[in-house]
């Protein structure tokens, strides 16, 4: 699967609305960490089919950074069920972005009620 870009006008429909956990990666073209995990990011969205990837633009698109608080870049925000079950800040490697994947979606699987 490729990554998505959603908008302040698609992030329900994208994110909240996603049958599939959704890892957010907030961004901006300035951000050079931003741009360091960016293929790390395109490569997870191409092996993993069991979730979705998506980018925002934060400059594009403040209300939705505005909404969760993102105040450090990149912001890589994990939903499932609609819900925020991890977040992470900074330029994270291949094997620190999916060990907090399988962290967080195996929090809320086994209590869903954790957010």
């Amino acid at each position: 699967m490729t990554i998505i870009h959603t908008t302040d006008g698609s992030f329900e429909q994208d994110v909240i609305q996603s049958k599939k956990p959704v890892l957010v990666d907030f961004w901006a073209d300035w951000c050079a960490p931003c741009r360091r995990i960016a293929p790390i990011l395109e490569e997870i969205a191409n092996e993993r089919d069991d979730i979705v990837v998506a980018k925002m633009d934060i400059m594009a698109h403040p209300e939705t950074k505005d909404h969760y608080e993102i105040k450090g870049l990149p912001s890589l925000l994990l939903f499932n069920n609609g819900q925020v079950v991890g977040r992470k800040i900074g330029a994270l490697s291949k094997d620190k972005i999916l060990e907090f994947i399988t962290s967080a979606t195996s929090e809320t699987t086994e209590n869903p009620e954790t957010t």
